[in-house]
């Protein structure tokens, strides 16, 4: 048996075939091209998809649906995007509109819940019945599983775990409010804290500055990571402050959510136990259940980029 899924982004759309085991058989994407109506954006889905499927040596006939994780508040019980802010559509009935492309069954869900849903079913967190899924790229992404059901609250805008509040009156996020998670933990975040940290006159004689020779567009999310490896005490912390934001945040989910395991995914995550190690002992020191026998395990995903794929392609299951 096999499946479909497409990871609907604001810059590429991506289609895969997975087989029963979550493997992904073949690829096939295109450029999303944003602006541009919902029509036009489905069907380049469908081709994506049909390429892909012929790719694998399929047709639509082998296939008994196909999955879509898409920014947005998701309806999944009625397959319409209530709101997206990427790509600017109200009530986009991308269920319905898929369905006379492909002329299969379409389930649609968030992004960031299809990347934790293919987490919860092949990934990290397979053995788990609730798990929370962290993404640390652009922006923070959260997925919540809950006996083993995606939790998307009643109005299908939920996990936003990026936009709680970790600083009052903090730093502008883009969401409108001020001092959200996100706006410190997010690659977004660790970029803004090294690009503030190479301005300081004070730091241009640091390691730091000298790796990106004064060129500001060189900064990514691994660069105070990488600074601090070299013995650069300005990237040092940088890096312990951000470790700092993340696990604040890590620790409210804990005590609100207590899963059996807390997966973190996303670019930042590359930095394997440089970032997990210190992060451990953030939380073992400040989480509620300190005393309790069980506790959140806290590790990396497993899936990287192909979670959306693999979560969207099992949907239907």
């Amino acid at each position: 048996m096999y499946y479909l899924g497409i990871d609907l982004g604001g810059t590429n759309i991506v289609a895969g075939v997975v087989d029963e085991d979550g493997n992904i058989i073949v690829k096939a994407s295109c450029k999303t091209n944003i602006p541009r109506s919902q029509e036009e954006i489905c069907d380049d889905m469908a081709a994506v998809a049909l390429k892909a499927l012929e790719s694998a040596g399929l047709t639509k006939n082998d296939i008994n649906f196909i999955g879509i994780g898409a920014p947005g508040a998701v309806n999944g019980a009625t397959g319409v995007i209530e709101f997206t802010n990427n790509f600017n559509f109200h009530n986009w009935q991308i269920g319905d509109m898929m369905k006379e492309r492909l002329g299969v069954d379409i389930y649609v869900e968030n992004d960031a819940n299809a990347a934790a849903y293919g987490e919860y079913t092949v990934g990290a967190a397979k053995e788990a019945n609730d798990a929370i899924v962290i993404t640390l790229g652009t922006g923070v992404g959260g997925g919540i599983i809950i006996d083993g059901m995606i939790y998307s609250g009643s109005n299908y805008a939920g996990a936003e775990l990026g936009h709680m509040v970790i600083q009052h009156g903090g730093r502008q996020c883009t969401c409108g409010r001020k001092g959200c998670w996100e706006a410190y933990s997010s690659a977004t975040g660790l970029i803004n804290m090294t690009r503030e940290a190479i301005i300081n006159p004070y730091n241009s004689n640091s390691i730091l500055y000298k790796m990106i020779d004064g060129d500001m567009s060189k900064i990514t999310g691994k660069t105070a990571f990488d600074a601090a490896d070299q013995g650069c005490e300005v990237g040092k912390a940088i890096v312990s402050q951000y470790i700092s934001y993340l696990g604040t945040g890590l620790v409210n989910i804990i005590n609100i959510f207590q899963p059996e395991i807390l997966c973190i995914g996303g670019g930042v995550s590359s930095q394997g136990d440089r970032l997990l190690v210190p992060l451990k002992k953030i939380i073992e020191a400040e989480r509620y259940t300190k005393h309790n026998k069980n506790q959140t395990e806290i590790c990396l995903c497993k899936l990287g980029n192909d979670a959306g794929i693999i979560g969207a392609a099992f949907l239907g299951k």
